[in-house]
């Protein structure tokens, strides 16, 4: 197993950390995207238990939790406004749902034990029937007991294909997974600590990248990639710079932006959080590039390198060909007439613990703790007139950063901290920055109880989550 520790640590140490921040690099040799199936009008996938070789061969397979047997599940494409039916099947032993992230959908479908629908008991099977209405890049979690079924594996990415793609010579997915694992690379037992739940969630000792520990990509010099980078991780926030080479950001959270190259060269990612990147391939023949996450302090690490080939360059120059994707119909928010709401994130470790032991809380949403699967009882944190357009502030009180997502919605970020965010961007999930605040604004237009909450799967469990009703 190729461990990247930080320079104060060895691997022995490395071993003993256990819980540490300390990390594996990520992406199975010679493969450069996870498994794709070209979704048809209908699929089925099924949840199950199985083993992955994630490590290499010098270690046993890793007992997980997956979609179709491999981890992460199958890369599922459809193309935009196409009708999806998927009929999922639980061969688990505890019940489970499917959550299409990002996907603007009818609530029927939106995979929210409780809320949205019964459970899919073991041995049972529920249809997901949705037409994308954007194009871009998504993904597909469980949304019951989703700390321990993510954490065990359960994820993978869903493309809806734009019907006028930028060109380019060829399409990269990266669906990074974070784990904690036991010496004989088995996933590690005690999901659900409270330290863990009150401070940053749980984070792991191994980042694989499409499921596998990995050495290198192959590229050739002169090529154009378009790269889509999923986090698919429960808790570990990256920051990736992309040593040698500037990609420009041409969507976030499948919503097309203005295309730019990241702020600071790192392209900044919180759990849930997708970014579409074009990568001019300008390295020499035979030379090699790392992909360095460096978000946390003294412990960054290479996620994986750019390992040319040394072949001629596919071409001389640059291509000449515009990266700027085509618009989604997403509805343009008012905001002169928009309702306005303030909602304050509260708790964790120094920042209120009090509300530790109540109900098994950490955390709140201006004073509201919905914990576990949720309290479907609760009054929703906001109730929303259809067809309205609103806007949110959102005030981080609290020592930890936390990626916020939205259901059924995608929203427009305004501002951080009073300051107006450069370009059109648009999100499904924000990372909100210890004691920062994020002002969004939507158009309350899809029907239904959605949830609101911290993509920090321990965060989620722990209070850090509600629900706004449109109706």
């Amino acid at each position: 197993m190729r461990i990247t520790t930080p320079l104060e640590l060895t691997r022995r140490q490395f071993w003993r950390a256990g819980g540490a921040l300390a990390l594996a690099a990520a992406l199975p040799a010679g493969g450069n995207a996870a498994s794709a199936t070209s979704a048809p009008a209908s699929l089925r996938l099924t949840a199950a238990p199985a083993r992955a070789p994630m490590v290499g061969d010098d270690h046993p397979a890793t007992a997980v939790w997956a979609y179709g047997g491999s981890v992460p599940g199958p890369v599922l494409r459809v193309r935009q406004g196409t009708r999806l039916r998927a009929v999922v099947e639980n061969r688990l032993d505890e019940d489970t749902t499917v959550h299409w992230h990002g996907i603007r959908l009818p609530n029927a479908m939106d995979g929210v034990p409780g809320l949205t629908q019964p459970p899919i008991r073991p041995g049972g099977r529920f249809t997901y029937e949705f037409t994308p209405p954007d194009a871009g890049t998504f993904w597909y979690h469980p949304h019951d007991n989703s700390l321990v079924q993510q954490g065990r594996g359960l994820a993978g990415a869903l493309i809806v294909e734009e019907a006028e793609p930028p060109r380019v010579d060829r399409e990269l997915v990266w669906v990074i997974q974070d784990w904690r694992l036991t010496r004989d690379a088995q996933v590690a037992p005690g999901f659900g600590g409270r330290m863990e739940a009150a401070m940053a969630g749980r984070l792991g000792n191994t980042v694989t990248v499409n499921g596998r520990v990995p050495d290198a990509v192959r590229v050739r010099s002169g090529e154009r990639v378009r790269l889509r980078v999923v986090n698919a991780a429960t808790a570990r926030i990256v920051a990736l710079r992309f040593e040698g080479h500037r990609p420009v950001v041409v969507a976030l959270d499948g919503q097309p932006c203005e295309p730019h190259e990241s702020v600071g060269g790192r392209l900044l990612l919180g759990p849930a959080m997708r970014a579409d990147v074009i990568l001019d391939m300008a390295g020499k023949p035979g030379s090699r590039h790392a992909v360095i996450d460096g978000f946390y302090d003294r412990l960054a690490y290479e996620l994986v390198a750019l390992a040319y080939e040394r072949a001629a360059p596919l071409r001389e120059h640059t291509l000449d060909a515009p990266v700027r994707l085509p618009p989604n119909p997403l509805p343009e928010p008012d905001l002169a007439s928009a309702e306005r709401h303030e909602l304050v994130l509260q708790g964790g470790m120094m920042g209120g613990m009090g509300m530790m032991g109540m109900r098994g809380a950490a955390w709140a949403i201006n004073g509201m703790s919905m914990t576990g699967k949720g309290d479907m009882d609760m009054l929703p944190l906001l109730s929303l007139a259809r067809g309205r357009t609103c806007m949110l502030s959102l005030r981080n009180e609290t020592a930890w950063w936390h990626p916020m997502h939205l259901h059924g919605h995608s929203f427009r970020v305004l501002t951080r901290n009073g300051t107006a965010v450069a370009g059109a961007e648009w999100g499904d999930t924000v990372l909100v920055e210890p004691r920062q605040t994020v002002e969004v604004a939507f158009v309350a237009d899809n029907p239904g109880a959605w949830m609101l909450h911290c993509h920090v799967m321990d965060h989620e469990v722990s209070g850090l989550m509600g629900v706004l009703r449109v109706a």
